[in-house]
């Protein structure tokens, strides 16, 4: 069968698509994005969250078929322009809004960036090495400025090991600042957001990384909507 849906704000159509085969496998073997990582298949482990019509799923135990005239975004589609406060919500239409922060609707605002092989993190380094070499040299570094707040914060707290449950923590993560600071709450407590996270495995056991660099995401953005800009 035939499965049209929208990514990352671009309208995509799937052919051939068995009746058993999931979201995951469409995403990763016949669109091409491999963000979102195969782990357990079980909806265990988290790797492969991402977000259904504004919802984080697991996209192993989603249908491909359940996606039709639906709205997907993936990690890939996380990365945007430099945030700015108070914008970010999208339109009615489902298309990704204008340029700016993490809107209370869970998508960051801005053209949607694809991140190179491997991941949003991906071992080419497409984001990760240039975010780095950023910092370090004092330069700005044009890949680093599209990723979006919770992005910038798992590389400068150095929340990534081997990186395979980094692409659905991320999505998590973001979901959490757009529910809570995005919808104008205060910063969520590091209770919350290992509650928030839970259903979200690192083998490595980075979890103190981790729940530091949502911990700055989430305050970070909550200055830039108090309109005090935070590095």
């Amino acid at each position: 069968m035939r499965v049209e849906f929208t990514v990352n704000g671009h309208a995509v159509a799937a052919d051939d698509v068995w009746p058993g085969e999931s979201l995951l496998f469409v995403l990763r073997e016949r669109l091409g994005l491999p963000g979102s990582k195969n782990a357990c298949e079980q909806g265990e482990c988290g790797s492969c969250t991402v977000y259904l019509d504004d919802v984080t799923v697991c996209a192993c135990l989603v249908a491909a078929g359940q996606a039709a005239g639906r709205r997907v975004r993936t990690v890939e589609g996380l990365a945007a322009q430099p945030a700015r406060a108070g914008a970010g919500a999208a339109g009615a239409d489902g298309g990704v809004g204008e340029a700016g922060g993490i809107g209370a609707d869970g998508r960051a605002g801005g053209a949607a960036v694809a991140a190179g092989p491997g991941s949003a993190l991906g071992a080419r380094g497409d984001t990760a090495a240039g975010g780095a070499a950023g910092a370090d040299t004092g330069q700005r570094d044009p890949d680093a400025e599209r990723l979006s707040p919770v992005q910038r914060a798992f590389l400068e707290e150095g929340a990534v090991q081997c990186g395979f449950c980094t692409p659905g923590l991320l999505v998590q993560a973001h979901d959490l600042v757009a529910r809570t600071v995005g919808a104008g709450g205060p910063v969520p407590g590091d209770a919350h957001i290992r509650e928030a996270l839970a259903g979200n495995l690192c083998r490595c056991t980075g979890y103190q990384a981790i729940v530091a660099a949502v911990r700055r995401a989430a305050e970070r953005e909550h200055a830039r909507l108090a309109g005090q800009e935070r590095p």
